[in-house]
């Protein structure tokens, strides 16, 4: 199973590097080959933000498989995010 995701950050301040190192480091150890990961900066791209219709940043959004998840944050809950992406069930 292939998994799309994209993280919005906004520029490269410390809890937006952090959360790219985090999803970074999260998809080579749990998804490695079954993923596609966009790291889209907002102030670069504010268009692709407001179709996402993004209330904060950092954004972790699972855009494949369906249903569509969406996770806030800095990403250093690894269960939380593992869980937020269905990779485990909800205790």
């Amino acid at each position: 199973m292939e998994y799309v995701l994209k993280l919005y950050v906004t520029g490269m301040t410390a809890r937006s590097t952090r959360a790219v190192e985090n999803v970074r480091a999260f998809c080579r150890k749990h998804l490695e080959g079954r993923y596609d990961l966009q790291v889209i900066d907002v102030y670069q791209q504010p268009d692709l933000a407001r179709i996402e219709q993004l209330i904060a940043a950092p954004t972790l959004i699972r855009k494949l498989p369906l249903p569509l998840r969406r996770l806030i944050g800095d990403m250093s809950n690894e269960e939380r995010i593992l869980v937020g992406l269905d990779l485990v069930p909800r205790k």
